[in-house]
C-alpha cells in the first residue's frame, strides 16, 4: 500500500473499453487511421487489445460481440493538446470526422470520430489552455 492508512485511496485513471464485432478491423482502425500502437493483445487469434497514443489508452474487446451503436453518445473522450492538427492528421488518413471541430459552451474545442463498430470517440481540447481534469 502506498501512503498511510489515513490517506484516502488515489484513483489513477479510467480507461474506456470499446466493444468490437471484428477485432482485426478495429485493430486496423486504431493503428492505421488513428495512429495508436498496440501495447498488448489477448487471445489466439487476438480478440482483445490495449492501444496507446501518448497518454491516451483505449481497450478494444471483441470477446463479447459488437456494441449496440448509440449515435451521438460518446463511448470515449480523449483530452488533446493540438486538436486542430490532430483533426487534420485524421482527415489525411481518411478518417470520417462525424462531428467537425466546434467550440462548446463548457469551454472545450471538440470533434468526433466513429469507429467501424459505431463507437463514438470525442477528442477535446481546453480552449483556455488549462487542463480541467
Amino acid at each position: 500500500m502506498t501512503g498511510t492508512e489515513s490517506e484516502p485511496p488515489a484513483l489513477q485513471r479510467a480507461t474506456p473499453v470499446l466493444k468490437s464485432g471484428d477485432y482485426p478491423r478495429s485493430r486496423a482502425f486504431f493503428v492505421e487511421k488513428l495512429g495508436y500502437r498496440v501495447v498488448e493483445e489477448g487471445g489466439d487469434p487476438p480478440r482483445f487489445g490495449i492501444f496507446q497514443r501518448g497518454k491516451s489508452v483505449i481497450f478494444v474487446d471483441a470477446w463479447h460481440g459488437a456494441p449496440t451503436p448509440l449515435p451521438e453518445v460518446w463511448e470515449a473522450y480523449v483530452h488533446v493538446a493540438g486538436l486542430k492538427q490532430l483533426c487534420a492528421e485524421f482527415e489525411a488518413a481518411g478518417v470520417d470526422i462525424t462531428r467537425p471541430i466546434e467550440e462548446t459552451v463548457y469551454g472545450m474545442r471538440e470533434f468526433e470520430v466513429t469507429d467501424p463498430d459505431g463507437n463514438v470517440i470525442c477528442f477535446g481540447e481546453d480552449m483556455d489552455g488549462d487542463e480541467k481534469v
